[in-house]
């Protein structure tokens, strides 16, 4: 009978008595034998023996026709005799040792990567810099042609005046914008100056008998100025808030689709230019695939141009629109206020704010004043 060697972590071989390989466990080992043996060796061709592990060989693996039960036919092959630590380390491997492909070569089996399902970033990002190059030189020598009076370029005689006069425009609001906050900071130093002139009015009043009078009257004349003041500018800081946002708000907005449209302009030319430069060319099997790309390019940065003109085109009107409805109203409130403001009309002054919706903080007793929290 077979002797009953004791436990190993690597691997536990059942034997019958003549050293031969049980019928039950001879497919599950021949499977992992074919994990951790070369290529080159088939399970048809080797023949294991096993020891006991309390003798100097603990396994051999012999290479050569396996012969069958009964067969007293010996090796032919040489003998590999694994020490009980390589046996350790075999069974922890499994499969993972260095299989022969095809020759000599060798290399460590893994997950399959095919290359070609794998896109690459960094050829990515290559190719979209190299396009932006492309693009950027067409734009460059365009923009230089064009200065330089060699290109030509497209021009939009009705659109390219409307964007003129509103460059022009918006220089000239910004400087009325600029006057009218210089105005506003003056006039709140003015009411300030007002006030606390009134409160020392009013203090001397009360401490000189013989000119309370005087000092009264040049008091409440001070203080209804400051009030009047204070009226007039809660309109001018209105008036400049509705500029300050049609000049840096809705101009600014449709200045920029102006510089989008500009853009697409010289992307448009130079794409033009190229195409030109191509059809004057000859033509052949060499010349045409790029003259289609080239079409192609063309047609596409024709479209983004007319679809950029056309967008220049309705916010220029819609802002036309707009534009004169703002200053329309806010004329009128300026008008009116500083007028009512200098002609001593306190009601007319108060009835300008109201019909405008134009709401001040009156300075409390306690708290300061909406000029005095700035």
């Amino acid at each position: 009978m077979a002797q009953e060697s004791p436990k190993n972590s690597a691997a536990e071989i059942p034997v019958t008595s003549n050293g031969q390989l049980e019928d039950s466990h001879e497919h599950s080992f021949n499977r992992d034998l074919k994990c951790s043996l070369p290529v080159g060796l088939g399970l048809s061709e080797t023949k294991i023996t096993s020891h006991g592990f309390d003798s100097t060989k603990e396994g051999v693996v012999e290479a050569g026709p396996f012969p069958g039960k009964g067969s007293s036919a010996s090796p032919k092959s040489s003998v590999i005799s694994p020490s009980s630590a390589a046996a350790s380390r075999l069974a922890g491997q499994g499969c993972d040792l260095i299989i022969p492909t095809g020759g000599r070569a060798q290399q460590k089996s893994g997950p399959v990567v095919l290359a070609d399902e794998v896109k690459n970033p960094a050829m990515e990002k290559l190719e979209l810099v190299r396009k932006w190059s492309l693009n950027t030189y067409k734009c460059t020598r365009q923009i230089i042609s064009e200065k330089l009076g060699r290109g030509s370029r497209t021009v939009d005689l009705e659109l390219e005046a409307q964007i003129d006069i509103l460059r022009d425009n918006k220089k000239k609001y910004e400087n009325i914008l600029r006057l009218a906050q210089t105005l506003s900071t003056q006039l709140f130093q003015m009411v300030h100056t007002q006030r606390q002139l009134g409160d020392a009015f009013a203090d001397l009043s009360l401490k000189s008998l013989e000119l309370h009078e005087e000092f009264g009257y040049n008091a409440d004349t001070q203080k209804l100025l400051a009030k009047n003041g204070e009226t007039l500018l809660g309109a001018i800081n209105f008036f400049i808030a509705s500029v300050n946002t049609l000049v840096n708000k809705t101009i600014e907005d449709t200045l920029l689709t102006v510089k989008q449209y500009e853009s697409a302009r010289i992307e448009y030319d130079a794409y033009r230019t190229d195409l030109e430069e191509l059809n004057l060319g000859p033509r052949d099997a060499n010349t045409l695939p790029k003259i289609e790309q080239s079409q192609q390019l063309f047609q596409v940065h024709k479209e983004k141009y007319d679809k950029m003109r056309n967008d220049v085109s309705i916010k220029l009107k819609f802002l036309e629109e707009n534009k004169v409805k703002v200053l329309h109203n806010q004329l009128v409130l300026f008008h009116n206020a500083i007028a009512a403001y200098f002609a001593g009309n306190q009601k007319q002054l108060e009835q300008t704010l109201k019909q405008f919706h134009i709401k001040l903080k009156t300075p409390g007793a306690d708290a300061p004043s909406w000029l005095e929290e700035q």
